[in-house]
């Protein structure tokens, strides 16, 4: 591809971001604007928010290689990553929102009246943020260096300024216009090309895959992984169930007015997220017949469009593609940002607009450093771990917190401890320390199994020894949970009692 239309694509996707983040600016004055966009953002708005922030580099570039090169098992990752909102549907979703709180650990502090266990939720939140922000800045980096030939910690320095600037100007009602556009246009990016990769397919006789391809990838549970069903099955569980604890998830259903539409939001989602995730498994497939050179990387979207088309045409494409990829690093990092500020802020700065701008310094610049000195791995892994971390600590923590009154917050501070420790340890032995082979490597590479259920377990154990230790005023918060806002007298915004 020409240099000059890559260039041209990245530049005008970072410009728009910066010009209709600007048309938030003019509508964020108060606190409540730049955490929750003062709780009025409509449902189909709010999806295609979510939509843009959700579909992270994983779901644009790794999905597709990780299908090239593994075959079938990898669809369970867009499976997963959809089927997760089901869960928060039925199980989050509205409760959460009717909390009133502006982050997960007011709502943890709201739930279980312990400051320990809001600060122990803050950490979490800020290691899930940072673990989710840095494979976005190592991808940036990648199609920067692969389009311009720049230093690969280009890309991500782009991105991380683009994203601190729009959200120190206006907080979420800013980044809510901007990731609903980039929804847009990432569906645009991976439509468009589509069609002129299967016309060309089609022109080419419409070859398919080689009797020994399909066999060995074609086939699910086949892919050549070791304890591949293991590995299948904690990767299901980790995403069916860590959607629920992503901070930059959950922070949208705080910007739904009322918990109706919150349900209404999360239903538009789900077929948002399932349009998209048609795309990327026919790149992967194409990408195995015509680029298996490309085998272990992620950058078979942006090369699909000049090899098979080519010309005029296949660099317009790939441009296409380029913009689209951008559009998922600054959308999904701008999401993250303002949940890690909004933690930040609240907790170690003491709130307000002026130390929520500061926080938003210090969301990106340390995921930029871990891009630029860990280890590369393929980014839909490093995504998928940082869904181990959450569902280990947060989706125990909200499935009792909403649905078990006998949760204490003694039993809440164990779980996360012991779940989202392991499942953080995990994580830090495979990104930074040597690759791991055996049953070893399985159970580090895909924890969730194993950390989740012992989560839950951990929780319910000691809430059970630990009796005294229910909140005083339990009643009170599952009452306002679970009871419908028509009905719901008490319809303020929660405030931490530090505040």
């Amino acid at each position: 591809m020409s240099t000059a239309y890559g260039v041209t694509a990245v530049v005008l996707v970072a410009l728009a971001a910066v010009l209709i983040g600007g048309f938030g600016i003019r509508l964020s004055r108060t606190t409540s604007d730049f955490y929750v966009a003062s709780r009025t953002v409509s449902p189909l708005w709010n999806a295609s928010a979510i939509g843009g922030e959700y579909l992270s580099a994983a779901s644009f570039l790794g999905i597709a290689g990780l299908i090239l090169t593994y075959g079938a098992d990898m669809l369970w990752l867009p499976v997963g990553w959809t089927g997760g909102y089901l869960v928060l549907l039925v199980l989050v979703s509205a409760p959460l929102r009717r909390s009133g709180a502006y982050t997960l650990p007011d709502f943890a502090e709201a739930r279980l009246e312990s400051m320990a266990v809001r600060r122990m939720a803050g950490v979490l939140v800020v290691l899930i943020g940072w673990l989710y922000l840095m494979p976005q800045f190592q991808s940036a980096g990648l199609v920067l260096q692969a389009i311009t030939g720049a230093p690969d910690w280009a890309g991500g320095l782009l991105v991380a300024a683009v994203v601190a600037v729009n959200v120190m100007s206006g907080g979420m009602r800013s980044i809510t216009f901007v990731q609903a556009f980039q929804y847009w246009l990432k569906l645009t990016a991976l439509a468009v090309p589509v069609v002129f990769l299967l016309l060309a397919w089609q022109a080419d006789g419409a070859p398919g895959l080689s009797a020994h391809d399909t066999v060995t990838w074609a086939l699910p549970l086949a892919s050549g992984k070791e304890y591949s069903l293991y590995s299948t099955y904690s990767l299901i569980l980790a995403t069916f169930l860590g959607t629920m604890g992503l901070p930059h998830v959950l922070v949208r259903f705080y910007t739904n007015p009322d918990g109706q539409a919150a349900r209404r939001t999360t239903l538009v989602v789900l077929s948002l997220l399932g349009a998209f995730y048609l795309l990327p498994a026919i790149y992967g497939a194409l990408g195995r017949i015509y680029l298996p050179e490309l085998v272990g990387s992620d950058t078979v979207v942006l090369t699909l469009p000049g090899r098979l088309i080519g010309g005029v045409l296949g660099d317009l494409l790939t441009a296409l593609v380029t913009a689209g990829a951008f559009a998922a690093f600054l959308s999904t990092s701008s999401g993250l940002t303002v949940s890690v500020a909004g933690v930040i802020g609240q907790d170690i700065l003491k709130g307000g607009v002026r130390s929520f701008r500061a926080a938003a310094v210090l969301a990106v610049i340390v995921p930029l450093g871990l891009a630029v000195l860990a280890r590369s791995l393929p980014v839909a892994d490093v995504v998928g771990l940082a869904f181990a971390v959450a569902a280990s600590s947060f989706c125990p923590l909200l499935v009792l917190g909403i649905w078990w009154r006998r949760l204490t917050s003694a039993g809440a501070m164990a779980g996360l401890l012991v779940g989202g420790g392991l499942a953080c340890c995990a994580v830090l032995m495979t990104i930074v320390g040597q690759p791991h082979t055996g049953l070893v490597g399985a159970l580090l590479a895909q924890p969730a199994a194993w950390t989740v259920p012992i989560a839950f377990a951990v929780m319910i154990v000691v809430s059970l020894l630990t009796p005294s230790r229910i909140p005083v005023g339990v009643a009170r918060t599952m009452v306002r949970l679970h009871t419908p806002e028509i009905l719901n007298l008490d319809r303020g915004d929660w405030r931490p009692r530090s505040s």
